[in-house]
Formats: C-alpha cells, sequence, structure tokens
C-alpha cells in the first residue's frame, strides 16, 4: 500500500495540528548543540529529599496501580496543601483527580466537559496545547488578544468574546508566554462573565509559586461565586523541577470530578504510583523553599533580561513563570522561525518562535520567547553567543 494513501485515514479532527513548535526547537537544539532556552524546564537538580524520596517508594515496592484517581496520601497532601497556602478547603474522596500532568488534566476536563460545538475563550498568546486541546474535544476557540507592555486584555474585547454558545473559560495565571500575573481586578471581571453567561473557568496555575516584584497568586476558584464553576489544573512539574515526572491534579466540584474521572481513568488510567507518594514530600516542603524558588527565578530572571537587552532585544519583564518574549524586528529576519533556525544553526542558542502561541502565526511572527529555568552558568554560556548578534542590529 503507497504511504501516500494512507492519509485517507487521518482523523478530520487533527487536519490541522502541527508538531509542537517547542519540542521542536529543543530536537534542533540537540541536533546542533545549542543552548536550550526553549523548552520549559530546568537544566538543575531537582530537590535531593524529593528525589530521594521517589527512590524510597520504589524500594518499598510502591510499583503498582494507585487508585485510579490518585492514592489516597497523594490526594490528601494536596488537600494539606491548598488549605495550607490558600485557606481554601477541597475534599480529597470527590473533588481531586490525580493525573499523568497537568497536560492530561487540561485534555481529561475538556473532553469530559465540553460539547462539539461549544465555545472557549482563550487569552492569546497562549500555551500551545490549549487550541488542539479545544480541538480534540469540538469545540470553538474565541481568542481574546493581551497586549504588551502589561500583557492584559481590553475588558470591551472579553465581555464581546462570549455568546450564549460559550461553554468555558481557559485562564493561565501566571501566565506562558507572557509572564502576567493576572490580578484581583481582572480575575473578577472574567468571573463576573463567566457568572452572567453560565460557563466554567479552566484554570492552568502550574507556575503558582513562579512569581516577582512582589505579586501574589490567587487562584480564582477561592473567589466567592466561584467554587461551583472553577476547575484548577496544576501539577508538581514545574514547583519541584520534575517536569518529566507527569503527575498532576484536578480540582473541581464533586459532579465534574465524577466526569473527568470517566475520561482520565480512559485515558491513562493514572499516573505513576512511587511519584505520587514522592509527591507527599514535595507538598509538605517548608515554606522557605517556595520563598526560595521565586528568589532564585527572580535572580535568573534579571540576568537573562539583561543578557537580552545588551544584544539589542526589546524586552518585557515577565511578573511570573520562567520565559521571557522579545521583541526581533530591529534585526533583520523574516520572521520569527527563520531568526529561531538562525539562532540555532549559527549561534548555538535554542529559543521558541513567538507565532507558536497565536492562531494567526503572523500576528506572533515578531516575537520570540526564552526560558531562564537554567543554571547561571548556562545562562551565560547563551548571552556569549547571542552577543555576536549585536552587529546584526
Amino acid at each position: 500500500m503507497a504511504v501516500a494513501s494512507l492519509r485517507r485515514f487521518q482523523s478530520a479532527r487533527i487536519a490541522e495540528f502541527k508538531e509542537s513548535v517547542i519540542r521542536e526547537m529543543t530536537r534542533l537544539a540537540l541536533k546542533h548543540g545549542a543552548v536550550n532556552l526553549a523548552q520549559g524546564f530546568p537544566d538543575f537538580a531537582a530537590p535531593h529529599e524529593l528525589k530521594l524520596a521517589a527512590q524510597e517508594a520504589i524500594a518499598q515496592d510502591v510499583n503498582q496501580y494507585a487508585i485510579t484517581w490518585g492514592s489516597s496520601p497523594f490526594r490528601e497532601a494536596i488537600q494539606h496543601y491548598y488549605r495550607r497556602f490558600y485557606q481554601f478547603d477541597v475534599d480529597p474522596e470527590r473533588e481531586i483527580t490525580v493525573c499523568c500532568g497537568a497536560t492530561e488534566g487540561m485534555i481529561a476536563t475538556l473532553l469530559a466537559l465540553l460539547n462539539p460545538g461549544d465555545e472557549v475563550v482563550l487569552f492569546e498568546p497562549f500555551y500551545e496545547n490549549y487550541w488542539p486541546d479545544s480541538q480534540l474535544s469540538g469545540a470553538v476557540c474565541r481568542h481574546v488578544t493581551l497586549r504588551p507592555p502589561a500583557w492584559t486584555f481590553e475588558p470591551d474585547e472579553l465581555k464581546a468574546a462570549f455568546t450564549k454558545r460559550t461553554r468555558a473559560v481557559i485562564l493561565n495565571t501566571p501566565n506562558n508566554p507572557t509572564g502576567r500575573v493576572f490580578s484581583m481586578h481582572e480575575i473578577k471581571q472574567i468571573a463576573q462573565l463567566c457568572e452572567e453567561h453560565d460557563c466554567l473557568l479552566i484554570t492552568d496555575e502550574i507556575y503558582e509559586h513562579i512569581v516577582f516584584d512582589g505579586e501574589r497568586h490567587v487562584p480564582p476558584i477561592t473567589l466567592p461565586g466561584m467554587r461551583e464553576r472553577c476547575v484548577l489544573v496544576n501539577s508538581l512539574g514545574k514547583t519541584f523541577s520534575v517536569t518529566g515526572w507527569r503527575v498532576g491534579w484536578v480540582i473541581a466540584p464533586p459532579e465534574l470530578t465524577a466526569s473527568i474521572r470517566k475520561v482520565h481513568d480512559f485515558l491513562t488510567v493514572g499516573a505513576a504510583a512511587p511519584l505520587q507518594q514522592a509527591g507527599v514530600t514535595a507538598l509538605h516542603f517548608a515554606d522557605s523553599y517556595f520563598a526560595e524558588l521565586a528568589r532564585g527565578y527572580q535572580t535568573k530572571r534579571d540576568t537573562l533580561i539583561n543578557i537580552l537587552k545588551s544584544v539589542g532585544f526589546v524586552t518585557y519583564a515577565p511578573k511570573g513563570a520562567y520565559y521571557v518574549l522579545v521583541e526581533i524586528g530591529g534585526f533583520g529576519f523574516k520572521n520569527d522561525m527563520e531568526f529561531c533556525r538562525h539562532l540555532i544553526e549559527r549561534r548555538g542558542v535554542a529559543a521558541v518562535p513567538g507565532s507558536s502561541f497565536f492562531f494567526e502565526p503572523s500576528d506572533g511572527a515578531h516575537l520570540v520567547r526564552f526560558c531562564f529555568a537554567k543554571k547561571q552558568e548556562t545562562l551565560e554560556a547563551a548571552g556569549e553567543r547571542l552577543s555576536k548578534l549585536r552587529s546584526q542590529l
């Protein structure tokens, strides 16, 4: 059978999908020996105590299936964690589903709660998985633009994005790729519209502890009136530097949790049992760990911004997460893809083309994202290689 003829078996729902640009940049970085400031993962070690807890769990034979929606000790640790940081109580038996990372948590949620033709409001630029997730769920996206330098939205544009078919809003705060930490005022505006239109607010909060300059993350689920219409998605990956563990969770009201658990069960069965056990240790780390996490990342942010400014980039300082978006118009390249390939192949540094965060790629063709979740020496090595770009201004 000719390979070309097999295309007729491709599902229509993925016809417009492309390979993840972020992960493509990592592969190109490996191929060309480039410093990888593209994909969002640390190049430094996870906490020793956490690694030891995982090793001990394996040695103690915590190696078989956990309960499908998460081991009891881990769900109870999640309950304690939210009570500790946000004075928010959640029922571990009826409101928590442990998933294979926040990525599975998001797609399980959308598959469970959306119907074909439902509309989802997305803030743009957005993390690249949200649009494919909505397509797999049969939903239609309506985009609300976040504008620099603060990367906030126009209230009238947000209001206009809601229709009688709106089923959910996806909010990522702190935000990837902009670094925006949505304010209480902004969250209340979103919440009010969700109540008026009787729709859900689905929040991706994986960068909750990576905030700078006195900013504070507020989970929208803790706001008055939002307890019954919020779905919170989170994971161990970013906070504890274990992005490869793929252990996350979803918090939702019991009726919604029951649906999410059904999808999760048949999608992945369950997250890795020994890593859930280790997660109990992580979620009980002292307050000093979380404070130092933010301080350390703020130092890395400032280091990278200084490097980028010295090269000639127009930068936008993030208030949260661990990415910096920059303008590339002054370097004379046709678009962001051409620029990023030049960076990797000729300068030895990998970044992510900004177009991957927009529905219309041309809207992000003047932007590039750099990741600063790296060792100091990695950032310095990238700075040395990037310094050669100055000659192109």
